[in-house]
């Protein structure tokens, strides 16, 4: 088992933006917090709430947009301080990089000297940090994140250190709501399962889930004979002056680097990344990969690996005597254990339909090319958040209770401004609905903006909703229906204020 050595940065999309641990600051995407300061966690902001609900709970919070290229970018810097104490430095994200222990440590006297030396490197550097060092990466993680700076988890004890942890720092919220279900509510009582009982129930992710609590490295050790050179090169001819450049030829580098691996069934653990400068400086970056990068995701990479090497006096797309040569290497190859094939066909439709979309992405920006994630909400347009494809869905989605949310089926359409509505009686009054959600008489017609009356033939409500009670300001109360007209239209209808509107349509 190698000795991983881990610096943690607490909140860095927070302190990304500018935003110091003692001024409650929290980052928004789509709407919800993304990251929050440890001064806003102290006045109840959590991640994955509304921004109103966390400026309830904290009036005087800041709230900034995420930005994952500011991220990126100044990661570097604590990249940099650490590479001067150990090489080989490896970024897992913005704000967590790991390099091996035990070399350095045996150079440092220790590996308790060796972690307080990179903590003071990074706290030198300006960031606040947590350096912790143990069996493998994820253990080495959870130990960076321990109380007081972090730890120094004893040779053969990640089992042991692990054991106390929930199941929910294993990052697989499905798993652990069903093993907790089981009764299983540790990484303790997870790892004494047996393994094979445990593969055969959760399949591979939930065996691989089991390797980490149990405090082993994810993957087996499977030594594999030598195979041809993966890795791909791109020469300057003149010297690239510009990133955008460079990181345009990086994304069709990657897309050619995982054709070549794909073609060999395999994939590979990290990623090296090698800029050669026109004045004879080379810069080389470690990144985990665990086969999850897309193209789109290397190319943003390497920017923030040039944003390091930038002349102060330049452009601020400059690069040090301009980018020479660009090389892309896969480290520590291993079988491609491949994914689940969609119904339509082989795992390449989908490889092609990730390379039109990246294509999409590099045209239209980051944020061009959306997937719906369903989320938390009353409404069924609230329930929906559109997260840039590539992006994992917001985290710490609260899942209810919900008073008032219409069950399923879910509707077919949701137009994304509610169309206005009529609905009247035999007598052709409007429909209203009192403070006690008794209703004025039967729906008997209703006229959607823009269209003929039709008859309603079925109709059941209403569901009330009474939201923000406590704010005068933003207070509202809903009454929905849900009707069925004889022309066969199925509606989700809703009354605020003595007004209707079509929320959704069903089909």
């Amino acid at each position: 088992m190698s000795r991983v050595l881990v610096v943690w940065c607490p909140d860095w999309p927070v302190t990304a933006v500018g935003i110091d641990a003692a001024t409650p600051g929290a980052v928004v995407v789509e709407g919800r917090v993304a990251a929050c300061s440890s001064a806003a966690r102290a006045a109840g902001v959590r991640r994955g709430q509304r921004i109103r609900d966390a400026q309830r709970r904290c009036p005087d919070v800041v709230v900034r947009d995420r930005d994952s290229d500011a991220e990126g970018r100044l990661f570097e810097s604590v990249v940099e301080a650490v590479a001067e104490l150990a090489p080989k430095v490896e970024v897992v994200r913005p704000g967590l990089c790991a390099v091996p222990a035990r070399g350095a440590a045996r150079f440092y006297d220790g590996e308790e000297s060796l972690r307080l030396l990179v903590q003071d490197a990074v706290v030198e550097a300006g960031f606040d940090c947590g350096v912790g060092i143990a069996d493998g990466l994820f253990a080495a993680e959870l130990a960076a994140r321990s109380g007081g700076g972090g730890v120094v988890v004893p040779a053969g004890g990640a089992a042991a250190f692990l054991a106390p942890y929930p199941l929910s720092v294993l990052d697989r919220p499905e798993l652990a709501d069903l093993l907790q279900r089981l009764g299983v509510r540790t990484l303790g009582a997870f790892a004494a399962l047996p393994s094979g009982h445990v593969a055969g129930r959760f399949g591979a992710d939930g065996a691989l889930a089991h390797r980490l609590a149990r405090g082993e490295e994810p993957r087996p050790v499977a030594p594999a004979p030598a195979t041809a050179d993966l890795s791909v090169r791109e020469e300057f001819d003149p010297p690239a002056a510009h990133a955008e450049q460079v990181v345009f030829t990086a994304k069709r580098l990657a897309a050619e680097l995982h054709e070549g691996m794909a073609a060999g069934g395999l994939t590979c653990v990290r990623l090296e990344v090698t800029a050669g400068f026109a004045d004879g400086g080379v810069l080389r970056r470690l990144w985990r990969h665990d086969g999850a990068l897309s193209a789109l995701a290397v190319a943003e990479r390497v920017r923030w690996q040039l944003s390091a090497w930038r002349a102060p006096e330049e452009a601020v797309d400059a690069v040090w005597g301009g980018v020479a040569w660009l090389e892309l290497a896969p480290d520590q190859l291993v079988p491609d254990e491949g994914r689940q094939e969609a119904l339509w066909g082989r795992s390449t439709v989908t490889e092609r339909i990730a390379r039109a979309v990246d294509r999409i992405q590099a045209l239209l920006g980051h944020r061009g090319v959306t997937r719906p994630v369903v989320t938390g909400g009353r409404g069924p347009g609230e329930r929906v958040t559109r997260v840039p494809v590539g992006d994992l869905p917001p985290a710490g989605v609260p899942d209810g209770p919900w008073p008032g949310r219409i069950g399923g089926p879910a509707p077919a359409v949701v137009p994304p401004v509610p169309r206005s509505a009529a609905v009247t009686d035999a007598s052709g009054e409007a429909v209203g609905v009192s403070a006690r959600c008794a209703v004025s008489a039967p729906p008997a017609h209703v006229a959607v903006e823009g269209g003929r009356a039709e008859r309603v033939t079925a109709w059941t409500g209403p569901w009330p909703a009474t939201e923000y009670w406590w704010d005068a300001e933003r207070a509202r109360r809903r009454a929905r229906f849900q009707v069925v007209t004889a022309e066969g239209h199925a509606y989700l209808l809703a009354v605020e204020g003595g007004r209707w509107h079509v929320e959704a349509v069903y089909e």
